[in-house]
């Protein structure tokens, strides 16, 4: 009998230099990890990296490019469709579909994140791009509308903190459960206070009133929300 099956496909270059690169940092520190050390163990040369990667920030979040044109076009599909609130709300999901594929990897990465500032900035830098690309579609659906530039960056930045709450708790306990609960609880949140079916802004609107809220640096997101509700209700 003949075997009729071909040759294992080989894995994209990109994912192999990751993979390559990933494992260093774990072994040795990221810090003590060159590109050559990286592109020793993949088996190519250091223009392969760079031609994937600019720099070995980069390779410990390989993945975030993809995601982020995956909401771009998630995004650009429900231009238009529903409450703009439950669309971001969703986008946010597709981020932790792509910490969740991979469980092991996301918890070995979130812990690295923490002991290099560096990462962490870095990291911070890829969180603020998804906020943007949500805020700007925020924007685009209630243009025209008062304080549209306002109510988008306010929404967009709670969008991510009830998100990134969830995701972190699930990291914190070693991708344990299910990753989706926390977020779904927290995005809830997000949609009781800002969403159409809370009185939010919908497209169109014309003599919505703007709540305000500052809350000390840090705070948790449930507090936050708390706050909104309060002043909600006491309207």
């Amino acid at each position: 009998m003949t075997d009729d099956r071909g040759p294992a496909k080989k894995p994209p270059m990109r994912d192999v230099l990751a993979e390559a690169a990933f494992g260093l940092f774990m072994e040795r520190g990221f810090e003590r990890t060159t590109v050559d050390d990286i592109v020793a163990r993949a088996g190519v040369g250091r223009r392969s990296f760079f031609r994937y990667f600019p720099s070995k920030e980069d390779a410990v979040f390989p993945d975030h490019e993809r995601c982020l044109a995956d909401m771009t076009a998630f995004l650009a599909a429900a231009d238009g469709e529903g409450d703009p609130v439950d669309a971001v709300c969703d986008a946010a999901r597709l981020v932790l579909r792509m910490y969740a594929e991979n469980p092991e990897f996301s918890v070995q990465r979130y812990r690295l994140t923490r002991e290099v500032p560096g990462l962490r900035t870095y990291e911070l830098s890829v969180v603020r791009r998804y906020e943007r690309t949500m805020a700007g579609y925020l924007e685009r659906s209630w243009e025209g509308t008062p304080d549209a530039a306002l109510r988008a960056e306010m929404i967009a930045a709670s969008v991510v903190a009830a998100h990134n709450n969830g995701l972190r708790s699930w990291l914190r306990s070693g991708g344990e459960g299910d990753a989706g609960a926390e977020v779904d609880r927290a995005l809830e949140l997000v949609r009781t206070v800002w969403g159409q079916a809370a009185g939010g802004p919908a497209a169109g609107a014309s003599d919505d009133e703007v709540i305000v809220m500052v809350a000390p640096k840090g705070a948790p997101m449930w507090r936050v929300v708390q706050r909104i509700e309060s002043a909600l209700g006491g309207e």
